[in-house]
């Protein structure tokens, strides 16, 4: 050992140390170029005004900071934003879970009822916002037809917001239960037994044993699903297509990443519409550093 420190790394070493190298440079390369460059290049966009006919930039300051700050649709889109995370990312937590649960246990046709729910995630998102406007649809929609109502679904703004929430907890499902499954199966079935001797059985094991000992995935999940909701954009836009004149829903809907493409590429404002982004940005760190700090008091690494 004192020969191989002093002389430096091995042949073998050298040669995994080059090849693990090789191995994550595309990834890194790849987030360097599409996440990294594009972050920075952001940033300094939000410092700046595009100048007329979409050419060149005027150099501004804080001026798309100040306005942004005083901007009353910049603020309903972050209310909106919040109300469609409150309500998927909890509600599609708590209904993979026990999805899950109730498919981790031996049961014909277990694999079929995965693949169903699943196929959201395989579908495409034009496809879906199709057929939930069907479904939504105030005269003849299914969901009105079942329930015997002519509710506005997409278009009265008092629950736009939350129908277009249902489709994301919808569509989430699949993923969602899929991490849940693969976190299942580690847990080892003799927690499960010890709780069946101490009389455990049924929910209070799953209180017990199945949440703590699910709780880091739980954790990543929460993590990741807070992130993309308030990313939304695509359900937003296909759902309540056709602009305000046509839905007067849309300002109760729209969200800050749909204002941002509102602004950059439909009134081709880049410089305030990278504003709107870093906006965001911080709001994502903020909640994701929240979470990194209060997963101390409820997951459980073991």
């Amino acid at each position: 050992m004192g020969s191989t420190t002093k002389k430096g790394l091995t042949p073998r070493e050298k040669s995994e140390f080059l090849w693990g190298w090789l191995f994550i440079l595309p990834t890194i390369t790849g987030l360097i170029i599409l996440n990294i460059i594009p972050i920075f290049q952001t940033i300094y966009q939000s410092f700046f005004k595009t100048g007329d006919f979409g050419k060149g930039n005027k150099f501004v300051g804080f001026s798309n900071y100040i306005k942004v700050f005083s901007d009353s649709e910049v603020w309903q889109a972050l209310l909106n934003t919040f109300k469609y995370a409150i309500v998927e990312v909890p509600f599609s937590i708590a209904i993979s879970l026990v999805i899950a649960v109730l498919l981790n246990r031996k049961m014909k046709g277990r694999s079929l009822y995965r693949t169903i729910i699943f196929l959201p995630m395989v579908a495409a998102p034009a496809a879906i916002a199709m057929v939930w406007r069907w479904l939504y649809n105030a005269d003849f929609g299914l969901i009105n037809n079942i329930l015997g109502t002519k509710v506005n679904w997409v278009s009265n703004p008092g629950i736009a917001i939350f129908s277009i929430a249902i489709i994301g907890i919808w569509s989430v499902l699949g993923y969602n239960m899929v991490l849940f499954l693969a976190g299942l199966q580690e847990i080892p079935k003799d927690y499960y037994e010890a709780a069946s001797l101490d009389g455990a059985t049924g929910i209070a094991a799953f209180f017990n044993v199945t949440l703590p000992l699910l709780s880091p995935t739980i954790f990543f999940v929460c993590v990741t699903r807070v992130i993309a909701a308030m990313q939304v954009f695509d359900l937003i836009f296909m759902i309540m297509a056709g602009g305000v004149n046509s839905n007067p829903a849309l300002p109760k809907t729209q969200s800050l990443v749909y204002l941002f493409y509102k602004y950059s590429f439909t009134q081709k404002n880049l410089g305030y519409g990278s504003t709107i982004v870093v906006l965001l940005l911080v709001i994502i760190l903020l909640i994701t550093v929240f979470q990194m700090k209060a997963q101390k008091k409820w997951v459980f690494y073991n």
